[in-house]
């Protein structure tokens, strides 16, 4: 079991897949991650860290019901994901037992970041073998193997071998660097060129310059506020870079906390700081928030607490495929009461939004996806609150587009291809997309379709949310949801996704002529 998956590509490499390495994440060719489609070596694909000493438990318990001796269990977990606590509580089960099961534990210091807190001081201590105290593996029932030069392929082999004569539980304690052998990565202090793009293989730099992301804004932003807010700090788990902390770390270190992947203490953490005077913002990638929903809906929602979650890689992400598709969030988010949501369609409103959601003294979210947020888009009218973005000046309102957030580029697409075909098209963002702004029911009645178009799943998001309240106030009005379907999508291209998906401007104006011929009397 390879614990989240990233140190899959030698894993591959050695299960015959080689050659298939030409088209890795890209649409139809090898996954990022492991893959039971790609390969019977391939056990787990879930790509969310900390889970894999479970799935070693769960087969240990399977195998152990089966009489069978003669396999071996091997879950490989970095001291990053051992900062998870469901990471601790599956050495709590298996420690707890007498069935077989090799840990082997990929010890290089960190994950993206480096690995923080009392775990990463321990494992420091075994490193150099300088251990003030008892080994805490061998406290849980484990026996230890190590420290072993996981570099050294004649040691580790050595002592995975001595790791399968014992019929109990044992940890082979790995120590690595990460980046080794190649010089620019161990050159990287930020993260060991964890996810870069393109680059020119002599140097590790970037083959082409990228335009300002929409992470980077959001941290610049931050920066800009905590200078004259001093109750605000940055959260994250263990994605301070990542996530857009970097900035702020630098500057007030003080004020940056990282949990390790440890999201369920992140929410409770920050719930306790806001309860005590601070604003935290919680900067999370989308696809980790469900890890801490049950924190985010009673520690921090049913307290009411001013803290804002900020989750980057928000709707499709593209090549890392189903684990991290950020696609589910706002399914989620619109069940916490009192919990405000922002959807930025731009650099400009997520700046906009983010020092509204820290002027609030309640709980507010703001979601974004990956990549550069293109040129702002100017609203050509307001409405009740409202950003009217489009309207083609023509006496007939035939088609309403509810534009969630980053959707609003692809919504004016459309709306040109329909005033070509002479539809009179409204396109609005309604910013702050939940709870329902009261305008959006009258501006919805005063047009033959509304279409809410969002990069979530449309049938659990907020269209559907959208047209259950407006229903129960005008039996007229219904909105119809344009969004992802539920399902889990595999790898691709972001805008290839999204226009499978129905989400380009052509599509979306072919559905919104569709729609206007069913509801035709």
């Amino acid at each position: 079991m390879f614990d989240t998956g990233h140190q899959t590509y030698p894993h591959k490499l050695l299960t015959g897949r080689s050659e298939q390495f030409a088209a890795l994440r890209q649409s139809g060719g090898l996954s990022g991650y492991p893959n039971r489609s790609e390969s019977a070596h391939d056990w787990v694909e879930n790509s969310h860290a900390s889970v894999s000493l479970a799935w070693v438990d769960g087969i240990a318990k399977a195998l152990a019901l089966q009489g069978r001796r003669d396999r071996h269990v091997v879950g490989v977990i970095g001291d990053g994901a051992l900062t998870g606590g469901v990471a601790w509580e599956g050495l709590n089960n298996l420690g707890g037992a007498a069935r077989a099961a090799i840990i082997v534990l990929n010890d290089n210091g960190r994950s993206y970041d480096p690995t923080t807190g009392a775990i990463a001081t321990h494992l420091a201590a075994l490193r150099s073998g300088v251990s003030a105290g008892p080994n805490l593996f061998e406290v849980l029932g484990f026996s230890y193997i190590g420290p072993v030069d996981g570099h050294d392929i004649a040691s580790t082999c050595s002592a995975l071998r001595r790791a399968a004569t014992l019929d109990k539980p044992v940890v082979v304690h790995a120590v690595t660097a990460k980046g080794r052998g190649y010089p620019p990565a161990e050159a990287d202090e930020d993260d060991r060129m964890h996810a870069c793009g393109v680059i020119d293989v002599a140097t590790g730099r970037p083959t082409t310059a990228s335009p300002p992301s929409w992470t980077e804004v959001f941290g610049e932003e931050l920066v800009r506020i905590a200078d004259e807010r001093p109750e605000v700090v940055g959260m994250t788990a263990a994605m301070r870079l990542p996530a857009g902390l970097g900035a702020l770390s630098r500057k007030y270190p003080d004020r940056v906390f990282d949990s390790g992947i440890a999201e369920q203490h992140l929410l409770a953490c920050a719930a306790g700081l806001a309860s005590a005077g601070a604003h935290p913002v919680v900067a999370l990638y989308s696809t980790f928030l469900h890890r801490a929903f049950d924190q985010l809906l009673f520690d921090v929602g049913l307290h009411r607490l001013p803290v804002t979650l900020v989750l980057d890689r928000a709707g499709i992400t593209g090549p890392d495929g189903a684990s991290h598709h950020g696609m589910w969030d706002l399914a989620l988010l619109t069940n916490v009461p009192g919990l405000r949501i922002a959807c930025p369609r731009d650099a400009a409103r997520l700046r906009q939004q983010l020092a509204a959601a820290l002027a609030d003294t309640a709980p507010n979210a703001l979601r974004y996806p990956k990549g550069p947020p293109g040129k702002d888009i100017p609203a050509i009218d307001h409405v009740g609150g409202i950003d009217v973005l489009y309207g083609n000046g023509t006496s007939e309102r035939d088609v309403l587009l509810i534009a969630v957030g980053a959707m609003a580029r692809p919504c004016i697409d459309a709306a040109e291809c329909l005033n070509e075909a002479g539809v009179g098209v409204t396109v609005v963002d309604p910013g702050w997309v939940w709870p329902l702004n009261p305008a959006l029911t009258e501006l919805a009645g005063q047009h033959r379709a509304a279409i809410c178009v969002e990069d979530g799943v449309a049938d659990a998001g907020i269209g559907t949310r959208l047209n259950h309240h407006i229903g129960n106030m005008s039996a007229r009005t219904r909105i119809h949801s344009l969004g992802l379907p539920r399902d889990y999508i595999a790898h691709a291209g972001r805008n290839q996704i999204l226009s499978e998906c129905g989400l380009s401007g052509p599509a979306i104006s072919a559905t919104c002529l569709m729609r206007l011929q069913l509801d035709s009397p």
